[in-house]
């Protein structure tokens, strides 16, 4: 319909998701019942721009009248003047789908008529007054292969209670014998052309809407994000849930996953139009592909030091430890190579988010030659706690390390007390790796939305395993 939203733009919302038959899902979405009233003000008002712009067909015909014979007439040029659907609803049905409700709806239409009674024959202009139109819209929500989303109108009815039609012309006598044998015509004719309009737009409108959700996402040139349907959404008596894949995957080279993901239990919240649920395992799969990448591999250089902090990345501040550094790699600048031994793994409770990650920090002195002379490989653990916001469609996150724990796994300079690093290890982490991190971080991963769908009101609450986002949802339209 009309810019492009024949039907429920949050139900396109829903449609985008999917249920997980086997295992749970990584990602989750409830659409509330606000969320499926504010579509169907978008979607009522898209519909009746649509209907009032219907074209109908000339009528004509004949019937037999006792006494007076047969009667032929014909009514052309008509036109809509006007289509109103001043009240709706739309309720999800448990294990089908959405039903719409349209109710006392009205429209007026005028054109011009003529008639013929053997020898008389007169001609005029009409207008045609509809009053308490009743529309009935089912929809199925499904997805196909590959994961895109489908809509169908399994079902639409139309009933007119009332129609009122008033001729103008000379003789009052002879339109009162056609009177309800053309009302009884247009009803049928109109009740016809309302659904087939719905039916055709559902097809031509809605379903390429839906087509505009993207079922995969590529976040950089690591990674990108299954956002694939996997099953038609669920009605339930207050919403619609759907679930997901939610699975970052590589883009090198697209490998399953070692674990599975855990239960996601929404809670019966219904103040926002649309909740996502985001499962420790949808981030903890960016984990596993961004180390695989090599993408948690830091370098840290002298150059890389802030000009705030008051020391250098050098064999000689390190000397104030390990004092044989300076004589065996006198006044020379070092290198540091920090990597995880394994992905780090994001937990989610009641609490908050949190990870502890374990770092190896390689330590080298850079030869005149620019070779790199092995120093020492610390360990490094502790806790880092983790934020999470929605910007822009996006998920953004921010990191803040707690205390660190170091410890001694080999030394190429001998022994040396690895507590007299810590703070200097501390001012790395959080003054130059932090900071690195949380850039990235900032740029987010994007929530999967169908065109022009903008949040608003965002509320965030960490539960088990999973972290639910909160939003009213306001449709954009073109122009």
């Amino acid at each position: 319909m009309g810019a492009q939203s024949p039907a429920l733009v949050c139900t396109a919302l829903a449609a985008c998701l999917a249920l997980t038959g086997a295992t749970h899902p990584g990602f989750k979405v409830r659409i509330t019942q606000a969320g499926l009233n504010y579509a169907r003000e978008h979607a009522v008002a898209a519909l009746e721009e649509e209907l009032s712009q219907l074209r109908l067909p000339d009528i004509s015909g004949d019937f037999r009248v006792p006494n007076v014979g047969k009667v032929y007439y014909e009514l052309s040029s008509l036109k809509l003047r006007s289509f109103h659907l001043p009240d709706s609803s739309i309720f999800p049905v448990p294990n089908v789908g959405l039903q719409v409700t349209i109710s006392n709806a009205f429209a007026e239409v005028d054109g011009d008529w003529r008639v013929k009674v053997y020898f008389i024959r007169d001609h005029g202009s009409f207008d045609l007054k509809v009053e308490d139109l009743y529309i009935r819209i089912s929809l199925t929500l499904g997805s196909d292969a590959s994961g895109k989303p489908t809509a169908d109108a399994s079902d639409c009815s139309t009933h007119i209670s009332n129609i009122r039609i008033y001729f103008s012309g000379k003789f009052g006598w002879l339109y009162n014998l056609f009177h309800s044998v053309i009302e009884s015509t247009f009803r049928r004719i109109l009740e016809s052309k309302v659904c087939e309009n719905v039916l055709s737009s559902v097809h031509s409108e809605l379903q390429p809407y839906l087509q505009t959700l993207p079922v995969t996402a590529r976040i950089d040139a690591m990674a990108g994000i299954d956002y694939s349907l996997v099953a038609p959404p669920a009605a339930t008596a207050q919403s619609l849930d759907a679930d997901l894949k939610g699975e970052f995957f590589s883009l090198a080279h697209h490998s399953s996953v070692p674990f599975p993901p855990p239960p996601l239990a929404f809670p019966p919240d219904h103040d926002r139009m649309v909740y996502f649920g985001a499962s420790s395992y949808f981030f903890n799969t960016a984990s596993l592909v961004y180390h695989a990448a090599g993408a948690l591999v830091f370098e840290l250089t002298d150059s890389m030091i802030p000009k705030g902090l008051d020391f250098h990345l050098n064999t000689s501040i390190f000397s104030a430890f390990i004092p044989q550094l300076e004589k065996m790699y006198p006044d020379m600048l070092m290198k540091l190579r920090l990597s995880t031994p394994a992905a780090p793994f994001l937990s989610i409770g009641p609490e908050g988010l949190s990870l502890r990650p374990v770092v190896d920090i390689q330590a080298y002195a850079i030869l005149p030659s620019s070779s790199l002379a092995p120093l020492f490989l610390l360990n490094m653990t502790g806790n880092v706690s983790a934020t999470i916001d929605v910007k822009s469609g996006n998920i953004v996150g921010n990191l803040t390390v707690g205390r660190l724990r170091l410890s001694l796994k080999h030394s190429d300079v001998g022994p040396f007390q690895v507590r007299m690093l810590q703070s200097m290890m501390n001012i790395f982490a959080s003054g130059i790796l932090l900071p690195r991190l949380n850039d990235r971080l900032k740029q987010g991963f994007p929530l999967p939305l169908p065109d022009r769908i903008q949040l608003s009101n965002v509320i965030l609450q960490s539960h088990q395993n999973f972290l639910q986002v909160g939003a009213d949802v306001r449709y954009k339209r073109r122009g």
